[in-house]
């Protein structure tokens, strides 16, 4: 049977990934010993048992879902499992020696809190599905303890460090003289083909990481069909771009370059014949990378100086870290709803994003909706993998600084964060947000803007709505 692997595979990657361990041991093997490895063990045995079945595609299902009638309603709630979490993804494949993601501890959180996991309608038929009050505590505490162990920045005040959003750290380490030199070159038009584009051009650090365009205009005065999302934060996400083909910064770093409609260069070489005429910057550079100009040793720059690109000491920050009077309590009231529309089952973390991939037409088709011709960028992640699964699946985006990076959305179609949370509520939650719910929501992500360098991010702040 195709499930038993899989179902072995995450029991597995559930009891050791809490632990902070690799993968490779089945729970029920697991050793005494450190105490973590064997408290958690069971949530390993309870997500396998009643979990699984809804939620893992090598699943097969029950002979009743052959009957007409019954077929299609299985089908459909089958397939609608998969598409809010896929267990085997989420909880093994993108998880092999690495911590539990953010978003999918936060996912199971809230549906265990919220009593929605299992469904009654799959309850009412599977008894032995239902999770009981030290079920849930058991994932509860796994959850807790997981977030603790892996993605805390040891800032928050004890009664938000269980927050599933954290405070952004002050800083990061860098090598200030790389990046030194990434900051010039994020600036420099050298490296468009003719002179210019920059990094900075569509990442305005004046513009909250942006450049408050629905699409970019690049090289030639092209436009591309996706929004720049804003470089802020960036170095907290998971993958970069909205259909996560760069692995990291650095590899981020060396797409735009040779996009024939964004920056347009040839190839490394072309650039670098340029940079090589500036002997001042060279001998910097040489200084710095003996190796001289490369295409790795440009592209580790710019990425170095990418992760000086944060900004903590938001008032929400504050807020986290104990400084009750940060936010007001039309603020703290507008986050508790943002919780309780999900919107933290995605939009989680330090960055409050950048965690998962998300269908954009989970609960109705946007898409339809949204009308007009169909967008390159609409594929999302199957751009990147070619799987027809992930057709609509795109990068959560961080929400820091949301107020000063409008327009909104993968095509730059939401001019309004009243209108971005309407949106996120209709396709992803499958609610209608009420309009006091939102203006309490919107009010809240107003307290993400943080600070750069000392003073507050400025920019250009989207209307009051």
């Amino acid at each position: 049977m195709k499930l038993k692997a899989g179902l072995w595979a995450v029991s597995s990657a559930l009891a050791l990934v809490a632990a902070g361990a690799g993968m490779g041991t089945a729970a029920q093997d697991l050793p005494a010993g450190p105490p973590s490895l064997t408290k958690f063990s069971k949530v390993a045995t309870l997500v396998q048992e009643k979990c699984m079945a809804c939620h893992s595609r090598d699943y097969d299902l029950p002979f009743y879902a052959r009957i007409p009638g019954i077929k299609e309603i299985v089908e459909k709630d089958y397939n609608d499992g998969l598409r809010a979490m896929d267990l085997n993804t989420e909880l093994v494949e993108s998880t092999t020696g690495q911590p539990i993601g953010e978003a999918t501890l936060a996912k199971m959180e809230w549906v265990v809190r919220n009593d929605t996991m299992p469904p009654a309608k799959f309850t009412a038929v599977h008894w032995s599905s239902r999770l009981s009050n030290k079920d849930k505590g058991e994932i509860l505490d796994w959850v807790k303890t997981s977030r603790a162990d892996h993605y805390s920045t040891g800032t928050a005040a004890p009664d938000k460090a269980n927050e599933p959003l954290q405070p952004l750290p002050a800083s990061l380490p860098v090598n200030p003289q790389k990046a030194a030199l990434g900051e010039k070159l994020f600036n420099d038009k050298r490296l468009s083909g003719d002179n210019s584009v920059a990094c900075v051009t569509c990442h305005g650090l004046d513009k909250g990481g942006t450049d408050n365009q629905r699409f970019s205009k690049g090289i030639r005065d092209q436009y591309g069909d996706v929004n720049a999302p804003t470089v802020f934060n960036a170095v907290f996400h998971v993958k970069q771009f909205w259909n996560g083909r760069a692995a990291d910064l650095q590899e981020q770093a060396g797409g735009p370059p040779f996009n024939p409609i964004e920056m347009g260069s040839k190839d490394w070489p072309e650039i670098i014949a340029k940079l090589n005429q500036d002997e001042a910057l060279t001998e910097e550079f040489k200084a710095v990378y003996p190796a001289g100009w490369t295409g790795n040793n440009i592209t580790d720059a710019i990425a170095e100086y990418e992760k000086t690109l944060i900004t903590p000491n938001s008032r929400f920050d504050q807020w986290l870290q104990g400084s009750q009077d940060a936010i007001t309590p039309a603020e703290v009231e507008g986050y508790e709803r943002f919780k309780a529309y999900r919107c933290a089952s995605c939009h989680v973390g330090k960055a409050v994003g950048g965690q998962s991939f998300e269908y954009m037409n989970l609960k109705k088709d946007y898409f339809a909706d949204r009308g007009g011709d169909p967008l390159g960028s609409d594929e999302g992640l199957k751009g990147f993998t070619n799987n027809d699964i992930d057709q609509y699946k795109f990068k959560v985006p961080n929400l820091r600084n949301v107020e000063l990076t409008a327009p909104y959305l993968h095509d730059g179609t939401v001019t309004t964060l009243d209108d971005a949370v309407r949106v996120m509520g209709t396709y992803l939650s499958g609610i209608d947000v009420p309009k006091g719910d939102r203006d309490l929501i919107v009010g809240f992500l107003r307290t993400l803007t943080g600070e750069f360098q000392g003073k507050k991010l400025t920019g250009q702040q989207i209307a009051q709505q």
